[in-house]
């Protein structure tokens, strides 16, 4: 099992250039099974998730040409040989759901085993099966958790979601593009990658109104065709560096990077004392090193407000700075798995419910730790970064599913990180 050792590191320094994102690309990906023609996406980043998509893609019919080392990816799915996703693919990847919307649009049928992914907390699938139901589809769970959706033919509805699900709003608007009339979602999930979804499949020809906001309005067409796709940078990844730029108390400049798409992040470390240059032309310059960094209290929400991905690799920073933070998650119930791992390298957090208490300007030391899932595995690097002593952390598949070339970006910064069998 492979893991990554990491040594105290000192500021890091330099540039880094943002691939395109994780949670964009992957149902950009689901969404050419709508259509018979070649769809050209380009910024793909070289990512497991990635790699276990386009072979579900391709084990459904879908012919696949990878040009990883290009980053681009040609999908034509001219004839779908089967609306049945194998099961041992949907089992390593949450995103995996994602195909049934399209499947079911463009086939009438998809069958798809309740997916796997990290253990962060449940995640509202129902409010998919709620979206195919109101477009006219027959859901049924079995005993083993497959599901299977059946239909005649989708109608547009009036949806509204419970919570603003971001799978869920993109799989609704996958099989409302090619449902007959109009559907509108309320509640809709807002994030950047809910409008770049939105964007690729009206350069296929559909008519979706509305997306980033909380109402999106899709008219459903006969028909799409293939069409070329560039991904938005990943503001996830973007905010990672951020971090490690801040708790090393270094100066990054982040590249290919949408200023607009991580406001909150921006925010919170400016509270902090890091200063923060935005340049439209060159990208965003972060420097920690200037004294003392403060402390600050965040707050998970759904898009605009503070992304719940970057909750754990913030609190890695939080334990390194004067003051006392409180973090209030509010999206997944079982985010704090973290907490455990860097309290063992001599931080001091007490987690009371939805919250956690931060007792900062603490001196880490190196340890063994599980990176218990994606992001958790990102904050722990980035504390292993400032620790003394070597830091081995275990279960690295976790943070290879979200980060292209994670080491190689950290080492050209100056980290000592690095991957052994």
């Amino acid at each position: 099992m492979a893991k990554f050792i990491v040594e105290k590191s000192g500021p890091l320094r330099g540039e880094v250039t943002i691939s395109g994102a994780k949670n964009s690309v992957l149902p950009i990906l689901a969404a050419t099974l709508l259509c018979h023609e070649n769809c050209e996406i380009e910024a793909v980043p070289d990512l497991n998730d990635v790699h276990i998509l386009c072979s579900l893609l391709a084990s459904l019919g879908a012919e696949v040409e990878k040009d990883i080392e290009n980053n681009y990816v040609n999908i034509k799915a001219d004839k779908i040989i089967t609306n049945h996703a194998p099961e041992e693919l949907v089992r390593m990847m949450r995103a995996s759901i994602l195909v049934m919307g399209p499947l079911l649009a463009r086939t009438g049928k998809a069958a798809v085993n309740l997916p796997g992914g990290c253990a962060i907390g449940e995640r509202p699938v129902e409010l998919h099966f709620k979206g195919f139901k109101a477009l006219g589809a027959n859901v049924e769970i079995s005993e083993t958790g497959l599901v299977t959706a059946t239909t005649d033919g989708l109608k547009g509805a009036n949806i509204y979601l419970d919570f603003p699900s971001v799978g869920a709003t993109e799989n609704i608007i996958m099989a409302a593009s090619l449902a007959e009339g109009t559907t509108i979602i309320e509640n809709a999930a807002q994030e950047p990658e809910i409008v770049d979804l939105a964007n690729f499949i009206n350069k296929m020809g559909g008519h979706i109104r509305g997306a980033g906001t909380d109402t999106i309005k899709i008219d459903g067409v006969p028909s799409l065709r293939g069409t070329r796709h560039s991904v938005i940078p990943d503001r996830i990844e973007a905010g990672t560096f951020m971090m490690a730029a801040a708790i090393t108390r270094g100066s990054v400049l982040i590249r290919n990077v949408l200023p607009n798409h991580i406001k909150p992040i921006i925010a919170k470390l400016r509270e902090c004392g890091v200063e923060i240059f935005i340049n439209d032309d060159e990208g965003i310059l972060v420097r920690g090193d200037v004294a003392p960094l403060i402390s600050t209290d965040i707050k998970t929400l759904p898009y605009p407000g503070f992304p719940t991905d970057i909750q754990s690799p913030f609190m890695a920073f939080l334990t390194t700075v004067q003051g006392r933070s409180v973090v209030m998650e509010t999206v997944f119930e079982n985010r704090y798995m973290h907490v455990l791992e860097l309290n063992s390298m001599g931080a001091r957090i007490k987690t009371e419910g939805k919250c956690a208490i931060i007792d900062g300007n603490k001196k880490l030391h190196g340890s063994e730790v599980i990176a218990t899932d994606l992001r958790a595995g990102a904050a722990l690097v980035l504390a292993g970064l400032v620790a003394e002593g070597e830091t081995v952390v275990s279960d690295i598949y976790h943070i290879e599913r979200g980060y292209e070339k994670f080491v190689d970006k950290l080492v050209k910064l100056g980290a000592k990180i690095k991957r052994v069998e």
